[in-house]
């Protein structure tokens, strides 16, 4: 984990922490989920749903899995970075009393259809499709969370 720098904390779940961090060589940014539960071998963090999901998964509408790291006993998974998720969004135009235009909902219905559609053609399923599982970078919406 010496290879990224935690910026700030994004989020608590039932299963892990998530952050947001830079890689220290790239700059890139990127967040990291911090499994809560301790992992005995690297085969048991390669056996989670979350990781055999995402590696065999990979579509413009669903979070990129970046990296798997285990350290200590802990266990990390490293995603590209989305600023921000449906929920927030959806509070900050309701705070701004600002609606989102019909094309702007039907642009986001798409992409999220066409993320399950291809979950789906692979024999996964979702199971918790959320606000807070879809996140949001400018126009592009993202499928998360596939624990």
């Amino acid at each position: 984990m010496n290879r990224y720098k935690v910026i700030k904390a994004l989020g608590d779940g039932t299963y892990g922490t998530v952050s947001k961090a830079v890689n220290r060589a790239s700059g890139e940014i990127v967040a990291i989920k911090r499994m809560k539960r301790k992992v005995g071998s690297w085969d048991e963090c390669m056996q989670l749903r979350e990781v055999q999901s995402l590696r065999m998964l990979s579509h413009p509408y669903i979070v990129k899995l970046k990296e798997v790291i285990r350290e200590d006993g802990y266990f990390y998974i490293v995603f590209e970075y989305l600023d921000q998720n449906l929920d927030q969004l959806c509070k900050a135009r309701a705070q701004r009393e600002s609606s989102f235009s019909e094309s702007s909902v039907r642009d986001m219905v798409r992409q999220l259809l066409q993320a399950l559609a291809y979950v789906h053609e692979r024999g996964f399923f979702h199971r918790d499709v959320k606000p807070e599982n879809v996140l949001i970078q400018g126009e592009v919406l993202k499928l998360a969370d596939f624990g």
